[in-house]
């Protein structure tokens, strides 16, 4: 077929697929958490408010748990479909964390299905809290074992490759590969982080609306406490990463940081613009700041790209996707330290109708981080699929089918879009918070034993 290209067909599909699918991974990774907060807090405090939001945020939280269900399994699908010749090599180490991630999930779904069919069924909600600890163990182990399948793809051990054969196959060495522990806190931090970020947002579009009820004021003051720890959390987790960058994978961070001759003292460069001559403009270089980064010391040697061999280097775009990255969170965790200082201070200004319209944007900023991150992890390995063993093109499929596949799983993905988010928009607008509370009120639903 004239002009057809499996291997770039295969990589757009999956690139769509994973950027479906960490929206709602994302979210059902740090939502359980969030839910158990509230749940906490309400029991504490003995505060229907906060009880209230956790049985809304689990009603929201199930249905994009059913529908991550859909794109991950596309994920494992794909896998298998578009990338044969990987899962072939690789399939035979690092099995196990694709089978305990399945496991994790089972676990998560058996648990979160008597959690929420269990509500009025228990007196004591401390009793009924208890249900949801093996929801967020599950779904932070879920993501802690599939993360570990590609951290092993940018850190690869656990094997050796002899004469094309795979021999003293360890997969617990492979899974607890270099790269697991910066890559597994990165993930789990940041989840936590967007999802306060994305309920925040819910609560302060209400307040930015007008509607100051008590319970939107409670959720915001929760959530975003939560973000500001999560975004501090990420933070530093980010400074191990680069860390980590600097040791194992440093043609990425120069690519990052347009990075191009090995030199001590080597700035940090942000924004700017590459010419076509490879001279960096209109750029923000912060002086040592990328040696510190990679080895704690100003005076430190920082790889460049001219020791990576050309055809092993990453494309240098991912430095926008790098600034994109570290700008969105930076802002946000400076606009949640602003809010709780203003809580603090009884700042004015935080009351203010245009900082709630500031604070509902947090929720898509993060969530717009998530896509740069993985996109940086995921184009800054290439041209690897497995670092070092496999590269993209040798590991795709060859089929002549892709570009329908891509069509189809588009209107899989838009179908899926459309509908969840107007389930959960008919699902909060058919029953506001006013008239649940005042039917619990009538109810006698209004303390916590």
């Amino acid at each position: 077929m004239n002009g057809y290209d499996p291997v770039l067909l295969s990589r757009i599909l999956t690139g769509l697929t994973l950027t479906v699918h960490i929206i709602y991974a994302t979210i059902g990774v740090g939502v359980p958490l969030m839910i158990a907060i509230a749940q906490w807090v309400g029991i504490r405090k003995n505060d229907m408010h906060y009880i209230l939001l956790a049985r809304r945020w689990t009603r929201g939280f199930v249905i994009t748990v059913a529908v991550g269900v859909v794109t991950g399994t596309a994920i494992g699908l794909q896998l298998s479909l578009l990338w044969p010749n990987f899962m072939q090599l690789a399939g035979q180490v690092i099995s196990l964390p694709l089978f305990m991630e399945t496991f994790a999930f089972f676990f998560e779904a058996i648990f979160l299905g008597i959690y929420l069919y269990t509500w009025d069924r228990f007196e004591n909600q401390k009793k009924h809290l208890l249900l949801l600890i093996p929801v967020a163990i599950g779904s932070s182990a879920s993501a802690m074992f599939i993360t570990m399948v590609n951290a092993f793809m940018n850190t690869p051990q656990g094997f050796e490759l002899k004469n094309g054969e795979l021999v003293n196959i360890d997969p617990i060495a492979a899974m607890f590969n270099p790269a697991m522990p910066t890559k597994v806190a990165h993930v789990l931090a940041t989840a936590y982080m967007t999802s306060a970020f994305v309920l925040a947002s819910i609560a302060a579009w209400h307040l930015w609306k007008g509607n100051r009820h008590v319970y939107h004021r409670k959720a915001l003051h929760l959530t975003m406490k939560t973000a500001l720890i999560f975004s501090v959390a990420s933070a530093l987790v980010g400074d191990l990463s680069g860390k980590f960058l600097a040791q194992y994978q440093p043609e990425k961070l120069a690519a990052a940081e347009w990075h191009f001759e090995t030199s001590s003292h080597a700035p940090l460069i942000l924004f700017g613009t590459l010419e076509e001559d490879g001279e960096v403009k209109n750029a923000i270089k912060i002086p040592y700041a990328l040696s510190i980064l990679a080895h704690n010391h100003p005076a430190a040697v920082v790889t460049g790209l001219n020791e990576i061999p050309e055809d092993e280097r990453p494309p240098l775009y991912i430095h926008y996707l790098f600034d994109a990255m570290v700008t969105i969170g930076v802002f946000l965790m400076m606009v949640a330290a602003a809010y709780w200082l203003g809580m603090i201070f009884r700042w004015k200004w935080t009351a203010k109708r245009w900082f709630f319209g500031l604070l509902a944007t947090g929720g898509p900023l993060s969530m717009l981080a998530i896509e740069a991150g993985w996109y940086l992890a995921e184009v800054g390995r290439q041209p690897w699929i497995l670092r070092g063993y496999m590269k993209t093109a040798e590991a795709a499929t060859s089929s002549a089918h892709v570009d329908t596949m891509l069509i189809l799983f588009c209107l899989l993905y838009l179908v899926l879009g459309i509908a969840s988010v107007t389930v959960l928009v008919r699902m909060f607008r058919r029953n506001p918070v006013e008239r649940e509370l005042a039917e619990r009120a009538d109810s006698g639903e209004v303390t916590v034993r």
